[in-house]
């Protein structure tokens, strides 16, 4: 079974500083590995044609994980890049993110402040970016709410919004399974990780559906608020159907691929 990348975001709010869009998953959002394959950058540089012949240098702000869906920020020039990146530096803007969790949280908030480093740094570890909870990582914290909690065959499953207090790698994901309810879908840190080497050797297929249940982690970036030339703004992105899908107890379905770039909602 293979799954195909959709490459079809959507323009939240731009001014001549800035461009917010709503990504979906699993399109990466620049190039890696010297892999051929579509970028939300390269989307961005088709759709910008016109602006980058005339001096606009495209850089991201905000970067997600393939899998997750939601906003990113993306700077127009190097000068609003550079002002916008002292601003997250300085923990001045706000995220809140949206995630399905296994299980039902015994509290309807809590605040995971274990520290993170990558698990090579404490011991023998066949998958190189993955992080664990260590008191040899970096300072770590996240703030969770409970929004629902449902069933769905005959399962528990739990919405929870989410509020990174630091931007350490995979922050939310790793916070989440330590704290015993790991995110639907995480082929890294929803099980042992032997689901993500299976993945990344032999791809997608019947086995990994049945023990992840979707495809891709189900995580969503569904607010971004900064101050920024006087004012506050708040940008807004609702949950992808996918995830919508799975919350109501219907079949969850995967498009196909689509090349599409829109300027407005």
């Amino acid at each position: 079974m293979s799954l195909q990348v959709i490459v079809d975001f959507k323009v939240v709010d731009e001014t001549a500083d800035w461009v917010v869009v709503n990504k979906p998953a699993p399109l990466i959002v620049h190039p890696a590995n010297n892999k051929p394959e579509p970028t939300l950058l390269g989307g961005l540089e088709r759709l910008y044609t016109y602006e980058i012949e005339n001096g606009a240098c495209l850089g991201i702000v905000t970067r997600l994980d393939r899998e997750t869906s939601g906003l990113v920020l993306v700077a127009k020039h190097t000068a609003a890049a550079r002002e916008l990146g002292m601003i997250f530096e300085r923990r001045e803007a706000k995220k809140e993110y949206l995630a399905i969790v296994a299980g039902w949280p015994d509290r309807e908030s809590w605040v995971e402040n274990g520290s993170i480093c990558r698990a090579t740094e404490v011991g023998a570890s066949n998958i190189w970016v993955k992080q664990i909870v260590s008191s040899r990582g970096k300072e770590c914290s996240t703030r969770f709410v409970v929004e629902k909690r449902f069933e769905r065959q005959d399962e528990q499953y739990a919405v929870v919004r989410c509020f990174p207090l630091t931007g350490r790698m995979h922050q939310i994901r790793v916070h989440l399974a330590h704290s015993g309810h790991p995110i639907v879908g995480d082929k890294l840190y929803g099980g042992s990780g032997e689901e993500y080497l299976e993945w990344m050797e032999n791809g997608w297929n019947e086995r990994l559906s049945q023990k992840l249940l979707l495809p891709r982690q189900a995580l969503h970036a569904a607010k971004l608020s900064l101050g920024w030339a006087g004012r506050e703004v708040l940008w807004e992105a609702e949950i992808g159907k996918d995830l919508q899908d799975f919350i109501d107890g219907k079949e969850v379905g995967f498009a196909e691929g689509v090349v599409s770039w829109s300027r407005h909602d």
